[in-house]
């Protein structure tokens, strides 16, 4: 029973997550929802990163980089193209199925700019007598995780043959890239002005027979959390397969794993493209959901973040991981609010990340595997100790080994 703890916890905790927008009414549910929901975001980062770095060894520090080519691939992808049932004649088009695939033209940030907007021209010369279909924004996210994988695979391998601060170093150099690339191309991906996404659901959608509008927080929520569990499910499969066993392989000893014949670069690649889809995933879907996009959350305090979630959680266990990403944020945003002390006010919008840092050292030096992981770990191995001792015992002394009185004692004759 007291191994079961855990999956009853993690039971518990996961229905609380989904009831939780059907019963609080409190006078901050938006910011409350939000909060969640970006820990939502942050968990499938930390996972994924988990899987990487605490099961397969491989430690990255492009992890944000692959979340903004998830971003940035849907909000291009919205941004630019759509369908219309006529020709423009003014721009990038191309017919598909019956409909023409219009492609704008780049605009810039600039206002002087907006009258080079071929689709806008069209629509005034159309009189409103022709309306134009965005994309889907599934799609964008379906398209942002596969480029996201596809980068993932190119860049894994190239990458991959290096070990140790060599891939650390050059997924950085890849992610500080990235943000340079991002930041200098205005005219596609208007700069730090940012690229505006539509929302996840502009036409609203109807659940549990009542209808959201495209700025409620309960369907953002729900799609975010399955996608956290979509994920988390991928994982634990990847985790308990052959697939798993090769990758924990490589961590431990990617020599002796090459020896014993495991192609330890296809298996290295292959863990590499699926966590980077998955961070790709998370982040096309997060920049729906706050509906603009900028180089800024290719920070390297972003990454930073990510890393300690899963290092606090617990970096050899993507639950332990994403539970701690769910709850650290939770945590932080509660100490975004000041007190005071012996007269002393605290600002903790400046303190908070002072005590975030204190945790991420103090896990280090004294829980290195999380501080949720040995939790899950200890009850999971109650009681396993007893069992080996007294299996190993009946195995030696068997069922015939002492007759069927017990032992007895043979006296030397006097």
């Amino acid at each position: 029973m007291t191994r079961q703890i855990p999956n009853i916890a993690g039971a518990l905790f996961l229905g609380l997550l989904v009831i939780f927008p059907l019963i609080y009414n409190g006078a901050d549910y938006d910011y409350v929802m939000h909060i969640l929901i970006t820990g939502f975001f942050y968990a499938i980062l930390a996972a994924s990163w988990s899987m990487l770095s605490g099961y397969a060894g491989q430690f990255s520090f492009g992890h944000m980089g692959f979340m903004a080519i998830g971003a940035y691939t849907t909000g291009l992808f919205c941004h630019y193209i759509y369908l219309s049932p006529e020709p423009t004649g003014l721009c990038a088009e191309t017919q598909l199925f019956g409909q023409w695939l219009v492609v704008v033209n780049p605009i810039g940030v600039t206002s002087t700019t907006l009258t080079q907007d071929c689709l806008r021209q069209a629509l005034e010369a159309w009189g409103g007598s022709v309306e134009v279909t965005p994309m889907p924004v599934l799609l964008g996210i379906v398209l942002g995780a596969v480029m996201g994988a596809v980068a993932g695979f190119l860049v894994g391998m190239l990458v991959l043959r290096l070990r140790a601060a060599y891939l650390a170093l050059f997924t950085l150099g890849f992610s500080e890239i990235l943000k340079a690339t991002i930041s200098a191309e205005i005219d596609i991906t208007r700069g730090q002005a940012g690229l505006e996404l539509p929302p996840l659901y502009a036409s609203g959608i109807t659940l549990f027979g009542t209808h959201f509008g495209p700025t409620d927080k309960i369907p953002p929520y729900y799609t975010m959390l399955a996608l956290l569990l979509v994920c988390l499910v991928i994982l634990g499969w990847l985790a308990h397969s052959r697939f798993g066993l090769f990758v924990r392989a490589l961590r431990e000893d990617q020599d002796a794993a090459a020896a014993l014949g495991v192609n330890t670069t296809r298996y290295k690649v292959l863990v590499f493209t699926v966590t980077c889809s998955m961070a790709a995933a998370a982040g096309a879907a997060q920049g729906h959901y706050v509906q603009i996009i900028t180089p800024n959350m290719l920070f390297l305090l972003q990454m930073s973040l990510v890393v300690a979630m899963a290092v606090i959680g617990g970096i050899e266990n993507f639950v332990a991981a994403a539970i701690g990403a769910i709850i650290l944020q939770v945590v932080l945003e509660l100490l975004r609010n000041s007190f005071v002390i012996g007269g002393v006010e605290i600002d903790m919008t400046i303190w908070r990340l002072v005590f975030f840092g204190l945790l991420l050292m103090i896990t280090l030096r004294f829980f290195r595997n999380g501080l949720i992981a040995p939790l899950i770990d200890r009850f999971r191995r109650h009681g396993v100790a007893e069992e080996t001792v007294a299996g190993r015992a009946s195995s030696i002394t068997g069922p015939d080994t002492a007759p069927a009185g017990g032992p007895h004692r043979t006296e030397a004759p006097d």
